[in-house]
Formats: C-alpha cells, structure tokens, sequence
C-alpha cells in the first residue's frame, strides 16, 4: 500500500511540474517547446490554456491528497511508543578527557 501511494505521489510531483512548465508566462517558460509557434500550434491558444489550466488544478488536488494520505499512513504505522523528540533521554554522554598542556623542549 505505501509503495503504490508513494510512487503515485512522486509520479504526479513529476507531472505537476511539467504541466507548470508547460503554461503561458511572461517569460515563455517551456511554450517553446512544441516547435515554430510553441506548444499551442496544435490546439488554441485558450483551449491549451484551458486544459493545461484544469490539468495543473487537478494533478494539485492529487498532489495534495496523496501527501494528506502518506502522512496520515506512516503517522498510524510506527511502532515506537516514543511520539515525540522531546520525550526520548538523552543519550549518555562521556566526558572527554582533558588534554596535557603542551610541554617546552630545551
């Protein structure tokens, strides 16, 4: 179960970016990418906003449930009865010993 979430979630971060990339800015971002007129010479320039638009909503919303879902899975699967940093000891610690002061030679 937490292998198929995890690569889901790491496979829709992959494409949420490409998809970011892939939209219209004012600096052309990948719009170039497609060829001579950019990524939208096979669609209009609104129906390639459109859908990278909704696409990048939607992979977003995945993103962000998948990453609800990762947490909420290892928070209810680990054995430890410690929960927190805080309330563990901590750990023994030696004192070092102390080093001889420097001794002149003649």
């Amino acid at each position: 179960m937490s292998t198929v979430l995890l690569v889901s979630h790491l496979l829709i971060a992959i494409f949420l970016v490409a998809f970011i990339l892939l939209q219209r800015s004012s600096g052309g971002a990948l719009d170039g990418l497609g060829g001579g007129n950019g990524a939208s010479s096979f669609l209009t320039a609104r129906g390639t906003g459109n859908f990278l638009t909704k696409a990048t909503a939607i992979l977003a919303t995945l993103f962000f449930i998948t990453s609800m879902s990762l947490s909420l899975y290892y928070k209810a699967n680990t054995n430890s009865e410690v929960k927190s940093i805080l309330e563990q000891a901590p750990a023994e610690q030696s004192v070092p010993a102390v080093p001889s002061a420097p001794v002149a030679e003649k």
